[in-house]
């Protein structure tokens, strides 16, 4: 059984991470929101949320945990993301939220996972969502798959040497105008708050590999798509 602190419902320090992880567990305890974006939690306001940074090993080594939402939703339709969503009454906190959300997702068994930092909240400014990141040891897989398809529309477990692969970074240009990171793994282009958040991981690990930041693609519109 596996020593939780139960305030936070982390692991305790110590705790025998793999040593691959290790990485990412030693640079999370400096991380500061400014490390991960620029959008940064107003002084007031904002709804608070939590997504599920969900590391393991499968097939093809190491990989994250990543969701499709569905694309009729009114917010974010489409778009690939981390498991999570708002806290509701019942969560005890951040842990719980982004683990329940998880499982009405992605059908994920929240036992066999060992949730071992928060990394500072940030904030989604057209959700005006205030999220925690919840940094997550999948020491025992379980099968996942969409659970709810008006939420989700596929599930990946995504393999880390597929995000470090330089041919698959790019920077997005959203029709907006705005350029932010990307990623283009399982069929999918990774870009805004997710692909942001996945740079950093990289970063601050060590993980991250050199990649063209020239290169620039740019988010399919709705008229792309039809």
């Amino acid at each position: 059984m596996i020593p939780r602190d139960p305030a936070m419902g982390l692991a305790l320090p110590g705790v025998d991470l793999p040593e691959w992880l290790r990485p990412v567990a030693d640079a999370a305890g400096g991380v500061k929101g400014s490390d991960l974006t620029r959008f940064l939690p107003p002084p007031a306001g904002g709804r608070a949320s939590a997504v599920l940074m969900l590391l393991g090993e499968g097939d093809e080594g190491p990989d994250i945990l990543l969701i499709e939402r569905a694309h009729d939703m009114r917010s974010h339709a489409g778009q690939p993301a981390f498991p999570g969503g708002a806290l509701e009454s019942g969560d005890s906190g951040p842990v719980e939220a982004a683990l329940r959300e998880a499982q009405e997702e992605t059908a994920l068994d929240p036992a066999g996972v060992v949730p071992f930092a928060l990394l500072p909240d940030l904030w989604v400014p057209v959700s005006d969502f205030i999220v925690t990141p919840v940094l997550a040891w999948w020491q025992e897989p379980s099968p996942v798959r969409v659970a709810d398809p008006t939420e989700v529309a596929s599930v990946h477990r995504v393999p880390i040497e597929q995000l470090t692969d330089p041919a698959r970074r790019m920077r997005v240009r959203h029709p907006s105008g705005y350029v932010g990171l990307g990623f283009d793994v399982a069929g999918l282009l990774v870009w805004g708050f997710t692909a942001g958040l996945i740079s950093g991981l990289l970063d601050l690990s060590g993980w991250s590999r050199p990649w063209d930041a020239e290169r620039i693609v740019d988010l399919p519109t709705d008229e792309d798509l039809a």
